[in-house]
């Protein structure tokens, strides 16, 4: 089913309002599917390492937000 052009004029509105937003879902999207689709075993183990290091900075983010 092809989009209207009501609907294409609403969705390029989104994205112009929501341009972090989206930027943020695409970017998840590109991951998920070269995740998904062509890493190899070493990419694999590169992204685990990026996500742990992450992981830590969300966790130090946290610490300095809550209160102790």
């Amino acid at each position: 089913m092809k989009n209207t052009n009501a609907q294409t004029e609403a969705n390029i509105k989104w994205q112009e309002n929501n341009r972090e937003h989206a930027r943020y879902l695409r970017n998840r999207s590109t991951a998920r599917s070269f995740v998904k689709k062509q890493a190899t075993e070493e990419d694999i183990k590169e992204i685990e390492e990026f996500i742990k290091i992450r992981r830590e900075e969300l966790r130090m983010n946290d610490k300095k937000i809550s209160p102790a």
